[in-house]
């Protein structure tokens, strides 16, 4: 073959598929910027019904094209303890059937309008300032690279059917026998698994069998494989993470290759019945050749590849629906708990998430409730430590630990997000990103202020500076409606509540009104000899700390509330 020619075809090939993967990628985020808010809808509703579950698997998959996505998405869930083991793989079979759909809108014969569909797109994803169009725009550009990626390949594939030394090559991949079809369900696994994409695999076989280097047998043979391959990106994205995590994704590698094992067992009868719907819907068989412009094309083969991928996920997927709990038993029985207790760090952040901004937001304002709960703990324990005269070495080290572990969260919550916005994000994404920034700063500074009147309080009791009982009284009271405010903030972030505000600003009212008043009457006691300098400074420090707790919940109201 002469080098240029050579050259051409290698370039052809590799430039097609890396065009094919960037619009799979384009595609992907485009959805997901989109259909965001209809994700998280869909992952907040699977239930422990597997039918549900299999229903949002696919669904989501089809939103986002990309089994993988979903599948890691759902292996770092299950790792965060926010999805069980039998959702988990209700959610992984629905996204076998969901990853099928690429395989379809390959099978269009519409890649001659890939430069067209990109052209258009990419003069809208360019040039337009709503944010809606320009991720719209930049589903079809995705779309457009897939159809003039794949039309690459194709090309780049044809000379290779004049040459005899690779015709002998691909001639050793038949699915003619049973070890013949193992061998190519091999071969579509390694590919697969290399590759990590099984959109793109599929992609390159109807790309070999559209130009006639394979043969329909066994291209559905190697889409078997692929079938395979593609489970080891959710185990690459299990290592590391919780025994839950690792049985999820063993769920899918058990699902795929127990599925495969039977479906060979019966493949001539199964390629039959591929043939035979294809000869029924098109009219002709996959494996007939036409003539297009003095190039020998197989038109119909794409479709009965698609038709290969579907019908196997769909009919493995309604014969292990039914075994999700006994699946289940003997994932735990093979991966086998700890002996010791797992405790995750920051359970909700996962790098996993990253690949889905839409649900990847979501985890982190988990974080920022767990931020809220920690800091409703340390109000509690400051509490106690004010009540009693006696030391309580335990729970002051707990308090000041745990301001140490909000300074940790807030650091990786801030770190989290940063990646998260270094991608590919809409304006929704943005927006609820920033004012997570906000209330992770305002969460850590809440807890240094509690820490800070715990160290008065030792100060006091260190010194033999015992308040007065007014002045306890007093500083009991504030510290109850601060803890009341902060908690009342706390549940307006939980529930979402927009009209949070009006009465946020109305109870902070209420706190400086009682500041004053008990600074005035603190001052009075000075005044007539009740309580010391000394003591007094330490007293207002507490006021002043107390007033710096609720200006920085009323500043988290103000961002819940999106004022800020």
């Amino acid at each position: 073959m002469d080098v240029a020619v050579a050259a051409q075809m290698v370039f052809g090939i590799l430039g097609g598929l890396a065009i094919f993967l960037l619009g799979m990628k384009n595609m992907s985020e485009g959805m997901q910027a989109v259909a965001g808010r209809r994700i998280r809808r869909a992952i907040k509703a699977v239930t422990n019904n597997r039918l549900v579950a299999c229903g949002v698997g696919t669904g989501v998959t089809c939103v986002i094209q990309s089994s993988s996505v979903t599948t890691v998405m759902t292996v770092g869930m299950v790792s965060a303890g926010l999805m069980t083991l039998h959702q988990a793989i209700g959610i992984i079979l629905g996204a076998n059937i969901g990853t099928t759909i690429t395989g379809w809108i390959l099978a269009m014969k519409i890649g001659k309008y890939g430069l067209a569909i990109l052209g258009v797109s990419a003069f809208f994803f360019l040039f337009a300032k709503r944010d809606r169009v320009r991720y719209t725009a930049m589903l079809f550009l995705g779309l457009g690279m897939v159809f003039y990626g794949l039309q690459l390949m194709e090309t780049g594939f044809q000379p290779l059917r004049d040459m005899p030394e690779f015709k002998a090559w691909f001639s050793r991949f038949q699915a003619d026998s049973y070890f013949g079809v193992l061998e190519c369900v091999l071969v579509g696994a390694v590919l697969t698994a290399i590759v990590q994409s099984s959109s793109a695999t599929v992609g390159i076989t109807m790309g070999l069998a559209s130009t006639g280097l394979i043969s329909f047998p066994t291209a559905a043979a190697l889409v078997l494989g692929e079938n395979i391959g593609t489970t080891i990106t959710a185990y690459l994205a299990s290592i590391g993470g919780s025994v839950d995590a690792r049985r999820a994704s063993f769920a899918h590698i058990m699902v795929n290759v127990l599925g495969v094992a039977w479906i060979t067992a019966v493949f001539p009868y199964y390629l039959t019945s591929l043939q035979w719907t294809v000869t029924w819907a098109a009219g002709t068989d996959p494996g007939t050749m036409v003539l297009e412009n003095g190039v020998e094309t197989f038109p119909y083969i794409a479709k009965g590849i698609a038709l290969a991928h579907t019908g196997f996920n769909v009919v493995n997927v309604i014969l292990f629906l039914p075994l999700i709990g006994l699946l289940a038993r003997f994932l735990q029985w093979m991966v086998p708990d700890k002996t010791h207790k797992e405790i995750p760090h920051l359970r909700y952040l996962d790098i996993r998430m990253l690949s889905a901004p839409a649900i990847g937001i979501e985890q982190s304002m988990k974080e920022i409730h767990k931020m809220a709960e920690g800091v409703e703990k340390m109000l509690n324990w400051l509490k106690l430590s004010l009540q009693d005269d006696q030391v309580d070495e335990v729970r002051e080290r707990k308090l000041f630990h745990r301001e140490e572990v909000l300074d940790v969260v807030q650091k990786e919550i801030v770190e989290f997000l940063s990646h998260m916005l270094s991608g590919t994000v809409p304006q929704e994404v943005m927006d609820s990103a920033r004012r997570q920034f906000r209330m992770a700063d305002e969460y850590e500074s809440i807890s240094d202020y509690a820490a800070d009147l715990l160290k008065l309080r030792l100060k006091i009791r260190k010194n033999a500076l015992e308040l007065s009982d007014p002045a306890r009284k007093e500083l009991l009271d504030l510290h109850d409606h601060v803890y009341d405010y902060v908690r009342f903030v706390n549940e307006g972030v939980r529930d979402e509540e927009a009209g949070i505000l009006s009465k946020a600003y109305s109870l902070s009212d209420q706190i400086t009104r009682l500041v004053k008043e008990y600074r005035n009457r603190h001052l009075a006691r000075v005044s007539s000899g009740e309580a010391s300098a000394q003591k007094s400074l330490v007293f207002t420090d507490m006021l002043n700390g107390y007033r710096r707790i609720r200006d920085h919940a009323l500043n988290i109201a103000e961002v819940a509330a999106g004022q800020k």
